[in-house]
């Protein structure tokens, strides 16, 4: 291959390379492989002047092939590619070499067999170079429209920049209405706002927006099509009112006799069977449940068709569908609390006075089933010591292993919803570590603990136990000052963990949308990329992504949005070069490949009198299942051919030198 011109870079990495191994003299072993031209090391490849060098290189010596041995091509991939553009290469021309994770930060006690190490990468690298083609790709219009999966903050946040930005925009909530887990709180912290004050304006201006759709108490059933043209099939639950009657005056509401646990108030207290998720509801437009409504188990009733001035009852109505056509998928569905009940040695479930973070915020609320009066629930007493306990679940590697982020900061919070509806009341926290992180936190905790009566315990609880007063009795084991300490409290509150929703695995399969080891959506790049997934045109907004306070979800659902409106507003969508290739003289279209393909993006056709398998590019993501399962050999992956790859391991197992 006499053609093939190869140029070779090695950064040093400041010291995450160059403090390992000896760039120069790896460098100096690559200029004598074969077909290499140039070799050059320099301390930051990725810097200016490094780009540069290697710009000048290839008009220079007139290369056509580039290998940069430097970091993980998931960070500067794109940046090398560019300056192959930048010289008149086909950026797929590049070659990477991950001489920093694979090599020197693995390997950092042994930096001479690091470096042999560095030298056969290196070397396999050139081999497989020789065999790098030209590629090219397709472009296919984006349907300028987004859809929004979820109606809490995040997906409030994330509507609004969509729709400011002259975006069409479908807003999916499956409950009667948006608002989500901030709608619950009472106050935010650490500035102890009301929180639905600063929310409810923000429902408001979604409802009004000329560029968005609600669709609340639906579901996204389906999911086909590929990015930049989205096929989504949304379900709408009857909710037995005809919405598009209903003038939302309540009357129906106010006469129903029937009543139901009170999921918005975490079970604390009831609702009616046709009622509104809360006082502030958008849409405010009630929904029957048919689990509590007279009229549906018993068939008697009928109250709310009888006093409805518009005659907007309608017991025959059923679920519907919609089909919507969007361009890319914002997914803000949220989190869900941590099912205590595992944690039987806190007694959540058994003991009425134990109960969780969330629960006392529906207590503190005037809206709450105790209208902001925070009481036992075991006799409706003011709790005159009340016990709170951070990392309930979390952190715990029986039940949740990482941290909910915002429980400490919610703790201090609940401090003072308690000292402020029971003055004379005395709270202990029981805590592992407080992490009073974020921007007025540590203020906010330094205040915390200056008042009377508040004592901060590092240690957690042992098994608690109910006194017949209904009390509740635990032993804890104070670290700092090695002492056990028998703790008798009215009211126990738990800071729960929190996990993905329940909706979230059917939602993620549905969107082929990667889980990290807590089950919350994978990021396409931890600090680059948060916002993005491995699945183009979908994009994360919000605690889905992880655990966060407010503050967080909101800057997150920002990022999402603004990377889905340049992702749309660029007007086109580009199949990835990876992608397969079918060479239909070997292909025998047995289908195999069809039905092993994730994103429907292979169908077999007749051709010429002969089944033969055909490729959508702009479906397919390239992640080679197909090539892999293929009998004959006809599908091939650009970039990872055979060739490509066997060139690899065979200088591999021949070694280096």
């Amino acid at each position: 291959m006499s053609d093939v011109r190869i140029g070779v870079y090695v950064c040093h990495c400041g010291k995450n390379i160059g403090g390992v191994i000896n760039p120069a003299k790896v460098a100096e072993f690559a200029s004598r492989l074969p077909n290499v031209v140039v070799s050059r090391d320099y301390m930051y490849m990725c810097s200016s002047p490094g780009q540069a060098l290697i710009e000048d290189d290839i008009k220079k010596y007139n290369l056509n092939r580039v290998i940069v041995a430097a970091c993980s091509p998931r960070m500067h991939e794109p940046t090398f590619q560019a300056v192959l553009k930048r010289a008149g290469l086909n950026p797929w021309l590049l070659q990477m070499v991950n001489i920093r994770e694979h090599v020197t930060w693995v390997h950092e006690d042994t930096p001479d067999k690091a470096e042999e190490k560095a030298e056969e990468l290196i070397a396999a690298a050139v081999a497989r170079a020789a065999h790098l083609y030209e590629i090219t790709t397709e472009k296919a219009p984006v349907v300028k429209s987004a859809l929004v999966i979820g109606g809490g903050i995040a997906g409030i946040r994330a509507a609004l920049d969509l729709a400011n930005a002259g975006i069409k925009v479908y807003l999916v909530e499956k409950k009667q209405s948006i608002g989500g887990k901030m709608a619950q709180l009472d106050k935010t912290f650490p500035t102890l706002d009301c929180s639905k004050c600063i929310l409810t304006p923000l429902m408001v201006d979604v409802a009004r927006h000329p560029n968005i759709e609600i669709y609340a108490y639906s579901e996204v059933v389906d999911v086909s099509g590929s990015a930049g043209d989205f096929k989504v099939k949304v379900k709408l639950k009857p909710t037995y009112v005809d919405w598009s009657k209903c003038t939302g005056c309540g009357l129906c509401v106010e006469k129903c006799p029937g009543r139901a646990p009170s999921e918005f108030n975490e079970g604390l207290g009831f609702r009616k069977a046709i009622y509104f998720e809360f006082a502030q509801a958008v849409p405010r437009k009630p929904v029957i449940d048919p689990r509590y409504c007279l009229w549906f188990t018993k068939g008697i009733c009928r109250v709310c068709s009888k006093v409805c001035p518009v005659g907007a009852i309608d017991y025959e109505q059923k679920e519907r569908y919609v089909e919507l056509n969007v361009g890319a998928i914002v997914v803000a569905i949220g989190y869900e609390i941590y099912d205590m009940s595992k944690m039987v040695e806190y007694g959540y479930g058994k003991f009425k006075n134990v109960i969780t973070g969330l629960q006392l915020e529906r207590l503190s609320d005037a809206d709450g089933p105790t209208k902001g009066k925070i009481l036992r629930l075991s006799d409706g007493k003011e709790p005159k010591t009340v016990a709170i306990v951070l990392c309930a679940g979390s952190r715990d590697e029986k039940h949740v292993k990482y941290c909910c982020r915002f429980g400490c900061a919610a703790a201090l919070k609940h401090v003072y919803y308690i000292k402020h509806s029971v003055p004379d009341s005395k709270v202990l926290i029981f805590y592992t570590d407080v992490r009073a992180f974020g921007k007025g936190f540590e203020e906010f905790y330094q205040k915390v603990r200056s008042w009377d009566d508040v004592y901060f315990i590092r240690g957690r609880p042992a098994e608690i136990f109910e006194d017949k007063d209904g009390s509740l009795v635990f032993d804890v084991y104070d670290s700092n000052t090695g002492q056990l300490i028998n703790v008798k409290a009215d009211l126990v509150v738990l800071e729960s963990a929190v996990v993905p929703p329940k909706d979230w695995e059917p939602l993620r399969r549905l969107l082929k949308v990667s889980c990290d080891p807590g089950g919350f959506a994978l990021e396409l790049h931890p600090k680059l990329r948060p916002f993005e997934t491995t699945a183009d045109g979908i994009f994360l907004a919000g605690t889905i992504q992880g655990p966060k306070d407010i503050p967080d979800t909101v800057a997150h659902a920002a990022a999402a949005a603004a990377a889905a409106i340049g992702f749309l507003l660029k007007g086109y969508v580009e199949s990835v070069p990876y992608l397969a290739t079918v060479n239909e003289d070997l292909c025998s279209g047995c289908g195999l490949c069809a039905s092993v393909c994730p994103y429907d993006a292979i169908t077999i056709e007749e051709k010429e009198g002969r089944r033969v398998a055909k490729v959508n590019m702009i479906r397919c993501k390239g992640c080679g299942a197909c090539a892999a399962t293929c009998p004959s050999g006809a599908m091939q992956q650009n970039y990872f051919t055979d060739t490509q790859i066997l060139s690899e391991v065979s200088t591999l197992a021949g070694g280096a030198k």
